[in-house]
């Protein structure tokens, strides 16, 4: 099963949403990041101007060297200024340390703040984070006022302020940023949605055009709407259809006239031949009374003619084929009896092995005529170029198709070299010579092109193989049971809808001979 991000549709829809999800999350990261450095600048700033504003209150009451005294106050002093803000303030001087609450050991404080303190006159700040509470460390040192300098008094500041209100305001924008990312995924996925309608609608008319040509349907054209990439391609699809319809509409006007013209030559010819076929029996049957040099001429003659009057019956049968002129005229038969009748007629039954069902056993809605045409031609190609003994089975077969219908299975086997490998692909096909240099052979090179011609007209098959003990063998298989009502069978040769024209000259279809002769060599078409 294909899966759906393989097609166009599943890969547009992951594009989209894949820019719009990048798009999104890097705005409101960065939206985020500018916001959170907003908020906690300001409360950072507003936190040492406080804290200056305090510790310059308190500077002068200061005594220096300080005492422990002085750092309890001092701290106490600061920390009472911002009674709201929970301020923790430590106050150090070398050794001496003092804090705003008792025991306060001021773990907040690193030593890289202390030395950075220690080495700067200006506030230096950190924000540190304890048990998921974030804080803001301040450190200030004191510095005394002197004529033209503010030398360090020793004396330095530190306070501690929690970040509650900021971490708040922090929090509130990143659910916001989370609320408004989620309609922006969803509306990236419905214009996502659009997108790829409006891009596909034009590959699926595209695609069912062309699957419409492919069946058949050379006018087939599409709608050419708007001036974009599409619509050249759609221009392009109309142009490239016309230019094969008309290909194809010059191709099958060449075939109907070559079959017209073979029809038309082979009719022509039947009455000559019919009239030099008459002299040439009559000629045959004085043969005997002549010089043998003059016998032996008309004999040849006679041979000739009845072959050159066979091709132009073959012919003539296979141009009704190629006009889907042929029809089928069943009959419900005994088809054992049907091939029974077809050995007697050509006298064969004492040269073919024949294992048929009993009378009455295999009953089939078939063309007679043209089922003894089939097991004729194959009988006799058997009895011509293979070797004997030659087998003709009948028995039936039950596909294993929607309707489990019964199909009649026809086999002719023989016993001689069995054909060529090269050579079967091609055995059905007209005129096809296995030897570029053979001679003149006696069939007419038609004979089991009928014969597939016939089978399949019956909604049947035919294959050839070669036996693995020797010889080769021909299976034909026809279902027993035809449409009450066959319709003409057009041919791959004939356009569906083309009328057929029928010269002045050309006879009705006709039935095919009731003894036609075998004409195929094994090996040859």
């Amino acid at each position: 099963m294909k899966s759906p991000l393989r097609g166009l549709r599943g890969r547009l829809l992951v594009a989209f949403v894949l820019v719009a999800a990048v798009a999104t999350l890097t705005t409101g990261a960065l939206t985020f990041r500018e916001a959170r450095v907003g908020v906690l600048q300001q409360g950072q700033d507003t936190v040492i101007k406080r804290l200056r504003h305090h510790v310059n209150g308190v500077a002068p009451g200061i005594s220096y060297p300080p005492v422990q005294g002085d750092l309890e106050w001092a701290a106490a002093e600061v920390a009472r200024a911002e009674p709201a803000q929970n301020w923790r303030v430590l106050v150090t001087y070398r050794e001496l340390r003092a804090t705003s609450t008792p025991e306060d050991s001021f773990t907040e404080l690193t030593p890289a703040m202390r030395a950075a303190v220690a080495a700067r006159r200006a506030a230096v700040f950190q924000r540190v984070s304890t048990d998921g509470r974030s804080s803001l460390v301040v450190g200030m040192p004191i510095t005394l006022e002197a004529s033209g300098s503010s030398p360090a008094s020793g004396v330095v500041v530190f306070v501690t302020v929690p970040q509650t209100a900021e971490q708040g305001y922090v929090d509130a924008l990143v659910t916001a940023i989370g609320r408004a990312v989620v309609p922006a995924l969803g509306l990236a996925v419905l214009l996502a949605l659009l997108a790829a309608r409006g891009v596909l609608r034009p590959v699926r008319e595209l695609r069912r055009a062309t699957r419409s040509i492919a069946e058949g349907h050379l006018d087939t054209r599409l709608a050419v709407n708007g001036s974009d990439e599409l619509a050249d391609l759609s221009h392009t699809f109309n142009e490239t259809a016309e230019a094969l319809e008309e290909s194809v509409s010059e191709l099958r006007r060449m075939e109907a006239r070559a079959r017209r013209f073979v029809a038309d030559v082979s009719h022509e010819l039947r009455t000559p031949l019919a009239a030099m076929s008459a002299v040439t029996d009559i000629l045959d049957e004085d043969a005997g009374g002549l010089d043998p040099d003059t016998a032996t001429a008309v004999r040849l003659i006679s041979e000739e003619t009845v072959k050159l009057a066979r091709l132009v019956d073959d012919l003539m049968e296979i141009s009704r084929f190629d006009a889907g002129a042929a029809d089928l005229r069943l009959d419900d038969i005994d088809l054992a009896e049907s091939l029974r009748r077809t050995l007697a007629a050509r006298a064969w039954l004492d040269l073919v092995d024949a294992r048929l069902p009993g009378s009455g056993e295999l009953r089939g809605r078939v063309d007679p005529r043209r089922l003894d045409v089939v097991v004729a031609n194959l009988v006799g190609n058997a009895l011509r170029h293979g070797a004997r003994p030659v087998q003709l089975r009948l028995h039936a077969r039950e596909m294993s198709d929607a309707d489990a219908s019964v199909w009649a299975v026809i086999e002719v086997l023989d016993s001689g070299p069995g054909i060529p490998a090269d050579v079967l692909p091609h055995v059905f096909d007209r005129f096809y010579k296995s030897d570029t240099a053979r001679t003149r052979t006696e069939g007419s090179g038609l004979g089991l092109s009928i014969t597939a011609e016939n089978v399949h007209l019956h909604g049947g098959t035919i294959r050839a193989a070669n036996r693995a003990e020797g010889g080769a063998m021909f299976t034909v298989e026809i279902p027993l049971r035809q449409p009450q009502q066959e319709p003409l069978r057009q041919t791959p040769h004939q356009p569906p809808h083309q009328p057929q024209r029928q010269s002045p000259h050309q006879p009705s279809p006709q039935p095919p001979k009731q003894s036609p002769q075998p004409s195929l060599k094994k090996g040859e078409s």
